[in-house]
């Protein structure tokens, strides 16, 4: 029987303290808020115990943060998409920040297992004064393991209603996609990672900003390929991709240290989970 898991996340500041609200149903989970670094800040992991989905599975988180809040989530390990013969399997996060506030939404990565019918799926909206980092990382089949994407269908969404809009079905039949040098190039970890504002960001400060981040993509190792754009003066995007995840993640990891102080002024603070 499948799976319908929903988490939903309520950030406020009070008092000068990022406090987090929550609820669930299903097995999905919110570990012990944490505070590295003061009160302005909450780290929190969020938690799928089963640890993938199958056919029909659904995963739905809601998450807002309040005027002047701060939060960043990670997960402890990776989103795995089964192979199914049945329904998709669906993961669904919708992001919504008030005005003022700040997130930092930094999972690891979806694995979309040879034969796996699968859908991730992410909209983030934005008002006025706030901004967020993200990343969204990919990988088809287990190169290591001996499991290449042979088989099954990935389809993905990112969104910024109005602003921004990436959307892919990767479908392992479909060869010139994920051959061709206008496609992935024959790499099967694929990875975003972006900086998005609800107020416009200044010819300045995106120069800035893409100074920062551009001097922390060394690509020079492991067969990483990235770069960084400004599709439009509300995002700053960092596309990337690798024959596997580890040196992938760990340029985008490099990518958000170095973009954190740039933008917010903040030093970076790495989620607890990183050093597990």
């Amino acid at each position: 029987m499948p799976w319908h898991a929903q988490l939903h996340l309520d950030y406020q500041r009070r008092d000068n303290r990022t406090v987090l609200q929550h609820r669930h149903s299903g097995p999905l989970r919110i570990l012990k808020s944490l505070y590295p670094e003061g009160d302005s800040v909450c780290h929190n992991v969020v938690v799928h115990p089963p640890g993938g989905l199958v056919g029909g599975d659904l995963l739905d988180i809601h998450l807002r943060v309040g005027s002047g809040a701060h939060a960043m989530l990670g997960t402890p390990g990776a989103t795995r998409f089964y192979a199914t013969d049945t329904d998709s399997a669906t993961q669904q996060v919708s992001l919504q920040l008030d005005e003022g506030a700040r997130l930092e939404w930094l999972p690891l990565e979806a694995i979309a297992y040879p034969g796996c019918n699968a859908r991730n799926l992410l909209q983030a909206t934005l008002a006025s004064g706030a901004e967020m980092m993200g990343w969204d990382v990919t990988a088809l089949g287990l190169a290591l393991a001996g499991q290449p994407y042979t088989a099954g269908c990935f389809e993905q969404r990112l969104e910024l209603p109005g602003r921004w809009l990436e959307q892919a079905r990767l479908d392992a039949s479909d060869t010139r996609l994920l051959q061709s040098p206008l496609g992935l190039g024959g790499q099967r970890c694929l990875g975003t990672f972006w900086l998005a504002t609800g107020t416009p960001l200044t010819r300045d400060r995106r120069a800035l900003l893409l100074d920062a981040v551009r001097g922390a993509l060394d690509c020079s190792a492991n067969g990483v390929r990235a770069a960084a754009t400004c599709p439009n003066d509300h995002v700053l995007v960092v596309r990337a991709v690798a024959p596997v995840v580890e040196p992938l993640m760990g340029l985008l990891q490099r990518a958000w240290a170095a973009l954190r102080p740039a933008a917010w002024g903040l030093a970076p603070v790495e989620p607890r989970i990183w050093k597990v």
